[in-house]
Formats: structure tokens, sequence, C-alpha cells
């Protein structure tokens, strides 16, 4: 369970540094989403 935890804090951090970078509002929740739909269908999977 401390692994999936760290692997998920990881990736938000991750993802915060990512949207230092994106000055695009719009682009930004489009990552998201994207991002989102992505690891939906790998955990379900």
């Amino acid at each position: 369970m401390q692994r999936l935890i760290g692997y998920t804090i990881f990736w938000i951090a991750i993802g915060m540094a990512v949207g230092l970078f994106v000055k695009s509002a719009l682009l930004c929740v489009l990552i998201i989403l994207l991002l989102l739909l992505i690891g939906y269908n790998l955990f379900m999977n």
C-alpha cells in the first residue's frame, strides 16, 4: 500500500510541475482530462 501511495504522490508532483510550465488553462484542463481517462482505463483493465 505504501508503494501505491508513493507512486501516486510522485505523479501528482510531476503533474504539478508540468502545470507550472503550461500557461494556457484550457490546455492544462485538456491534459488533465486526457490523463484521467488513460489512468482510469489502465486501472480498470
